[in-house]
């Protein structure tokens, strides 16, 4: 009887639902903390930008599945943001940025950032996760990141023999504890039992950490966080608008606005690969993000991004719609107003062994190997030099080379940039056919055209008078087309050798 009444009140992909976000839970806990403080700013504060990620932008959200939070993407450039500026610059640039987020969803500009050129996105992606690894290295000994990467990179030496510590004992310590999160934490993911897959490898090696540090009683830092969450709200103060309108602050703003929106609806892209469900509405997930962006500026939080290790873990947990990423969002509200205590047991050497292994991984070498084999030098190129760029000078410096590298593709093809796209739609099939140089320039034309194919129509795609396609294109048309497939969905091809060895990519 009980049971009847709970099913008539609650739709059958509730329970689906509710396990998923107690998982994403647990991923997210350790994540919005560990980048709070690669950030420099109060672990808080990346508690806060996960609240309103999934309260927020979770039922507002264009990608269903995708969920939202602080992401180690933009970790370094808030670092430098906090440095130079101060905290109180990062609420007015963030709310900047999430307003023009906001106006670019409303303008339809999602499909432009799906332009950008892949190799730009993962060299910037590697330069960040490296730029994360050298200076978490430094707090695995409790000791503060240096000014930037290249500091940060020749200290390690020094660091690691215990020439740089005040007091060596302690950073023993620390460090031993940052060892042990590490290793329980990649221990638990290569050897957990089938019937526990679910449970997040950054919250066993951070528990582990915890518990080590607790049971023999060590003297090290641990994680400071207020009494209230509402105590670690910083609302507007008499400057926000005067900060918001300074020329120098709104080049951070655009980069802010333009890295988060391309990191969030690639990932919103790599979550619809992973699923059979509704698809991602790009302007609708950008005007979210831009709403979320805007309430983390107002509350003085971290911004935010669509975040792929927590959107996979809410696919691989079962969730059908977007209730899981709200729930979630509540867990978090719920766990940091009922249980600060606990958190301030956390040591940070614990949060910064969880950076370390999610800033490695960010360093995907095979992306490098996969860009060669299929697309050639040019493509490794940008990523090298972006990857290079981001390290040695700054983030945007770093994307704005590879960006530029990029137009090289062009050159080639400068007396046929434009892309003919002709579509028949019959009762059975729908046939599309390409004529002119498929670049990312063309892109959202030929995603547009895509996308307007009706779900499980067969498909003709022609591009034999394609004479050139570059590598953002190619992995944009192999990804459309491996997904009609894996849906069932018929997908005929007609093109040339070289052609297909690009999309088959």
């Amino acid at each position: 009887m009980i049971s009847a009444r709970l099913a008539s009140l609650f739709p059958v992909s509730f329970s689906r639902d509710f396990t998923a976000s107690i998982v994403v839970f647990l991923v997210a806990l350790p994540l919005c903390m560990g980048i709070a403080v690669a950030s420099g700013v109060p672990p808080e504060k990346g508690l806060i930008t996960g609240i309103i990620g999934g309260l927020v932008v979770g039922a507002l959200a264009g990608s269903p599945l995708q969920v939202s939070g602080p992401a180690a993407g933009l970790a370094v450039i808030v670092f430098e943001l906090v440095r130079d500026h101060g905290l109180s610059a990062l609420g007015p640039i963030l709310a900047l940025a999430g307003a023009i987020q906001l106006v670019a969803g409303v303008l339809k500009l999602g499909g432009w950032f799906r332009a950008i050129s892949p190799a730009v996105v993962h060299g910037m992606l590697a330069g960040i996760g490296a730029l994360i690894v050298v200076g978490q290295f430094h707090v695995l000994f409790d000791a503060k990141p240096l000014p930037n990467g290249l500091q940060n990179l020749a200290a390690m030496p020094a660091r690691l023999f215990g020439l740089s510590a005040s007091n060596v004992a302690a950073a023993e310590m620390a460090f031993a504890i940052g060892l042990v999160t590490i290793v329980a934490m990649l221990m638990w993911e290569k050897l957990r039992p089938a019937t526990m897959k679910l449970v997040p490898g950054a919250l066993v090696g951070v528990l582990a950490g915890t518990l080590v540090a607790w049971g023999l009683g060590l003297s090290i830092t641990r994680v400071e966080v207020p009494s209230s969450i509402v105590a670690a709200i910083a609302p507007p103060d008499a400057g926000f608008l005067g900060q918001m309108l300074d020329p120098a602050l709104l080049v951070t703003a655009v980069a802010i606005a333009f890295i988060a929106s391309a990191e969030t609806l690639l990932s919103a892209a790599a979550v619809d690969r992973m699923h059979d469900g509704v698809r991602t509405d790009y302007d609708k997930e950008l005007r979210a993000q831009g709403v979320g962006n805007l309430l983390c500026g107002f509350a003085g939080a971290l911004p935010m991004t669509g975040v792929i290790v927590r959107s996979s873990a809410n696919v691989q947990a079962g969730a059908v719609t977007r209730l899981s990423a709200v729930l979630h969002g509540a867990w978090l509200l719920a766990f940091v107003a009922l249980l600060p205590w606990l958190l301030r047991e956390i040591p940070m050497a614990s949060l910064a062994g969880i950076l370390v292994v999610t800033g490695w991984r960010l360093v995907s070498v095979a992306h490098v190997r996969h860009l060669f084999h299929h697309h050639g030098v040019l493509p490794v190129v940008i990523w090298v030099a972006t990857f290079v760029m981001v390290v040695a000078t700054d983030l945007l410096t770093g994307v704005l080379v590879g960006l530029g590298l990029s137009l090289l593709e062009l050159v080639p093809h400068l007396r046929r940039l434009r892309l003919r796209v002709d579509a028949n739609h019959g009762d059975e099939q729908s046939e599309i056919r390409l004529e002119g140089a498929a670049t990312f320039l063309t892109l959202p034309k030929l995603l547009k055209a895509l996308e307007s194919i009706p779900g499980g129509r067969a498909v003709s795609l022609d591009i034999r008078k394609v004479p050139a396609i570059d590598h953002s294109s190619a992995e944009m048309l192999g990804e459309w087309i491996q997904r009609r497939r894996s849906g069932g969905t018929r997908v005929d091809l007609d093109a040339g050798d070289d052609q297909l060895r690009k999309i088959a990519a």
